[in-house]
């Protein structure tokens, strides 16, 4: 079968409704009386097969019709849902052969009368499809309100997962890797269905330790099987707890994925642990920096270590990050302490830890391990890392340090003094520029998405930086000069 697109514009719609559209005429004269249909396709080849993407409604009208049976059967091999036949103008009925070659295989077969059009029946395609989101996106919004209320309950976990099984109109478990169960609810489940579910929460969240090659080869987020026509689903909550969502349902509903996954984030925030500091640490540090401590006297309330790493982060997508997502993220690096503001996710990693791994569906830009009282610095240095990620279209970039190499010889005042005195005439602004624009190789493109400008904007500026440094930017020698230079400058 032809390779699926990523997914039909709208959810699927059952065979039976397009049948009840009375001023479409249409009749069932073959094959099963049920069928999904994800799109409308015309085509009058004698082999359409390789134009079809699966769950079509095929409209024809027989002009190349020759042998029904190879034709049907190609049909069937493709994933078509459904056959229309016009009976005008080839023939004046359809023929006995592709009624009984739909019978044989099994291919849903629609009589078209020859005053409908078409066109008509993928209008009243699309407008039922249209009507299916439309009911899919007030489900969701719904079930998104009820777990977001229930989320904020005193007992929100057991809340979140009797939400969730209401929802869904099933059983839901939260579980271990080694398949405990922690909190249930819904209806009763075959212990045969239980231990499959188990199963899906082992293969999601793994107990074994992470390793070189488990983390080249990461274990999937989710998990599927069936049990005698029960739907399971597994799906792992995000912080590498080692802890699972299971579910199993009695149908696979339009909606049930974007529901769930609403609750998996939601279960994510309300079971991660906190690290290196609860609620009260939390608490007495913002107090303290708002009366106007220092942050290294305030840092020891959130973590024993000397050492700390920002990550600044925005969506793959472009989509706006929330707080959500934001605590999700967090959770996900392994800390509680996160923020958003606009579209980007600022996380503060505290202590000692391994290399920060990427995450699916964000950028990330990552500074050095400072001291509490260089945090500005860092948030600086993972702003940098995140524009040259987003222009470079890496998932992750980290930031270099600026004293290595043929740096390192030159001592480390007199690079800051020349590097003050070369740069003086520039502003904050135009140097940011000319750093990220040396950075990229002087490319204007990647330039103004890391900095997210009109590229023209990123001419006029590193232009003004050569008339206010009277240096002509085209020589290697003058763009190594300022390199070293801009890496040298502490401010």
């Amino acid at each position: 079968m032809p390779d699926s697109p990523a997914g039909p514009p709208a959810p699927p719609i059952a065979l039976a409704g397009l049948l009840a559209r009375e001023e479409l005429g249409l009749r069932r004269i073959a094959g099963p009386d049920h069928a999904d249909l994800l799109w409308v396709h015309t085509s009058e080849m004698a082999d359409p097969y390789p134009y079809l993407l699966g769950g079509e409604l095929l409209l024809t009208a027989g002009v190349q019709l020759t042998d029904a049976d190879t034709y049907v059967g190609r049909l069937v091999e493709a994933g078509a849902a459904a056959l229309g036949f016009g009976v005008a103008p080839v023939y004046d009925t359809v023929p006995a052969a592709l009624v009984e070659a739909c019978d044989r295989h099994g291919l849903p077969l629609l009589e078209v009368p020859r005053e409908t059009r078409f066109a008509a029946i993928a209008q009243a395609v699309w407008r039922l499809m249209a009507e299916a989101r439309h009911r899919e996106l007030r489900r969701v919004t719904r079930a998104q309100q009820a777990l977001a209320t229930a989320a904020a309950r005193p007992d929100p976990v057991p809340a979140v997962l009797r939400q969730l099984a209401v929802q869904l109109d099933g059983r839901v478990a939260l579980l271990t890797a080694d398949g405990e169960v922690l909190h249930t609810a819904g209806g009763r489940t075959a212990p045969d269905v239980r231990t499959a579910l188990a199963r899906l929460a082992r293969v999601v969240a793994p107990t074994a330790p992470h390793t070189a090659a488990s983390a080249r080869k990461p274990s999937p987020s989710s998990a599927t099987d069936t049990r005698d026509g029960t739907h399971l689903f597994a799906y792992a909550l995000g912080g590498g707890q080692g802890l699972a969502l299971a579910l199993a349902t009695p149908r696979r509903d339009s909606g049930d994925h974007t529901v769930t996954g609403i609750a998996v984030v939601l279960l994510s925030l309300l079971t991660a642990p906190h690290q290196g500091a609860d609620a009260a640490g939390r608490s007495a540090a913002l107090v303290r920096l708002m009366l106007g401590a220092a942050p290294g006297d305030v840092a020891p309330l959130l973590d024993d270590g000397d050492s700390w790493t920002v990550v600044h982060a925005r969506r793959a997508d472009g989509t706006p990050a929330g707080p959500l997502n934001a605590g999700a993220l967090g959770a996900a690096l392994g800390s509680a302490l996160s923020d958003v503001e606009r579209e980007t996710v600022r996380v503060l990693l505290p202590g000692v830890r391994e290399a920060v791994a990427p995450q699916p569906g964000w950028t990330l830009g990552v500074s050095e391990p400072v001291p509490a009282g260089a945090l500005p610095d860092a948030d600086a240095q993972a702003s940098r890392a995140l524009g040259h990620a987003e222009a470079t279209r890496r998932p992750l970039t980290r930031h270099r340090a600026g004293r290595e190499g043929l740096a390192a010889l030159v001592p480390a005042g007199l690079a800051e003094a020349h590097a003050r005195t070369l740069l003086a005439p520039l502003t904050a602004p135009l140097a940011e520029t000319l750093r990220c624009w040396l950075s990229l190789h002087g490319s204007w493109d990647r330039t103004a998405v890391a900095l997210k400008v009109h590229r023209n904007t990123v001419r006029q500026r590193v232009a003004r930086c050569a008339a206010l440094l009277d240096m002509d930017l085209d020589d290697m020698d003058v763009r190594t000069e300022l390199w070293f230079a801009l890496r040298g400058r502490t401010s």
